[in-house]
């Protein structure tokens, strides 16, 4: 092959290559015109479409725009209405108050008138009243200052006279009125309100089951019974009594540690006085934890709250303590209920008259011992810890150590007094209460001039009728006196004896 047949062939295969190239551009180019035309179309659409949604979201705003123009043009009207009808209403108002006021106008003018001729009249009645005064004058011979003091006298004793009748009506309707509602209130607070007896006085009776275990409480040369004795303060009687020990001693709290301590070493079997020591401590703490939750919950139990501590430790304390054979704790009890539902009857604070009741008697239970009557010791721990002047007084007062100056206190003193002196709450045998009672009638009998005698009250008070015509009303008095140092002086008895003495004058006639 030659080089021009090379040539050819090259030029041949070139030529072919670009025919090819350009019908492929051809070919594209009829492709891209076809996607231009499409894109066109459809951009064509779209535009026509946004062109119309563009038309119809400006209706929707010209519409709404069109509602909210409507509306305020309506707020607008109905705001002239009420301002038009608020100035109609206010012209009405100006008008009715001018025409007010024209008419005070005149209501004053004719009051003005009146006025003038009230005083008119006024000094044509000074005139004729001086004149009348002059007469008078002139026919009694009195000025009249003088009649004027005359008159203010006479009525003065007028006055004083019907004051005095109808304050002796008051009275005596008031006497009867507080008798009977003071009867009234008194049994049924008693009815409403009772408590527990009497409880031991000084001793109490340790049961065993044979009499060998004495031998071991005493043990060997007494060493045991006396250890017991040194811790526990309490005297222990070991005698021919069978199954029983009897521990004595004025403390209550002691014997009542003594007898736990006594019955856990019993129990135990292990008595010697290492042992008797430990269990007496252990019994003491015992003790005064079970204090400490009676006086809580005989606060809870009564309703009452923020007691101190200390006086919840010494309300607890009265359960072992005793008066005239009455357990302290449960009079306590039933004088605060007493108090409470008296001064619910009388209108006073029930929980304030409780919570007095409850620590009337605090000062018969303190840790030590002061020389000071149990109503000034109570009253003196209660103000230590900071209960209410008006407690503190009820507690002071209720045996009159101090002057009473609250309505509590004499309702705790009356309460105090129902719960000692109702039948069964001190402990007493029937028959030297039976001939106490007689003692008592028997020797105010023995008196010149006394006709009858009763003992009432459980023996708290003496009531001594008397002759009138043999006793004057200065004897009566001494009578009383003497009847009560005589009692003071020959008989034993608990608490105070109230005396009185009973003259009654008697004028009797007969209309035939």
């Amino acid at each position: 092959m030659d080089i021009t047949q090379i040539v050819i062939a090259i030029i041949s295969v070139v030529a072919g290559g670009i025919l090819t190239f350009i019908g492929l551009k051809i070919g594209q180019g009829r492709k891209s015109a076809k996607i231009i035309q499409d894109a066109e179309t459809e951009a064509e659409m779209i535009k026509k479409d946004k062109i119309l949604q563009a038309k119809e979201k400006f209706l929707q705003l010209k519409s709404e725009h069109e509602i909210f123009i409507n509306e305020k043009n309506n707020r607008i009207a109905q705001t002239e209405n009420k301002l038009k009808q608020k100035e109609a209403g206010i012209s009405q108002k100006i008008e009715e108050h001018i025409r007010k006021l024209k008419e005070v106008d005149a209501i004053k003018e004719n009051l003005n008138n009146q006025i003038v001729l009230v005083d008119k009249k006024s000094e044509e009645l000074e005139k004729f009243r001086k004149q009348q005064a002059e007469q008078l004058v002139a026919i009694s011979g009195l000025s009249v200052e003088d009649a004027k003091n005359q008159l203010m006298e006479s009525l003065k004793a007028e006055s004083r006279t019907e004051a005095m009748s109808f304050i002796n009506e008051i009275m005596d309707e008031a006497k009867m009125t507080a008798n009977k509602e003071a009867k009234r209130i008194v049994i049924q607070t008693i009815q409403r309100v009772a408590s527990e007896y009497a409880v031991e006085n000084s001793v109490t009776v340790f049961h065993i089951d044979n009499d060998d275990i004495k031998g071991r409480i005493i043990g060997r040369e007494g060493r045991n019974i006396r250890a017991l004795e040194a811790a526990t303060g309490i005297e222990i009687i070991v005698d021919d009594t069978p199954e029983a020990i009897i521990l004595s001693g004025f403390d209550p709290v002691r014997r009542e540690i003594a007898r736990l301590a006594l019955h856990q070493l019993v129990t135990d079997g292990r008595i010697h006085p290492a042992r008797i020591e430990e269990v007496v401590a252990k019994t003491q703490k015992m003790v005064e934890e079970e204090i400490i939750e009676t006086g809580k919950r005989t606060a809870i139990d009564l309703g009452i709250h923020g007691l101190h501590p200390e006086l919840i430790r010494l309300v607890g304390k009265m359960k072992y303590r005793s008066s005239y054979g009455q357990n302290l704790l449960q009079h306590s009890r039933e004088v605060a209920n007493l108090a409470a539902t008296m001064a619910s009857e009388l209108g006073l604070n029930p929980k304030l008259a409780k919570r007095a009741g409850l620590l009337h008697d605090i000062g018969k239970v303190p840790d030590d011992e002061p020389e000071l009557p149990h109503a000034i010791l109570g009253m003196k721990l209660a103000e230590k810890y900071k209960e209410k002047p008006d407690i503190c007084n009820a507690i002071g007062a209720h045996h009159d150590e101090v002057e009473m100056n609250t309505l509590i206190a004499p309702i705790i003193q009356v309460c105090d007094a129902i719960s000692g002196a109702r039948p069964g709450a001190r402990r007493e045998v029937v028959e030297s209460y039976i001939k106490r009672l007689k003692d008592l009638e028997e020797l105010a009998l023995s008196y010149p001039g006394v006709l009858k005698t009763y003992a009432i009250q459980a023996g708290r008070e003496l009531r001594v009728i008397v002759g009138s015509e043999k006793v004057t009303d200065n004897d009566a008095e001494t009578l009383s006196y003497e009847i009560s140092k005589k009692i003071q002086d020959d008989m034993t008895y608990p608490g105070q004896i109230k005396i009185t003495v009973i003259r009654e004058t008697r004028a009797i006639n007969y209309a035939k």
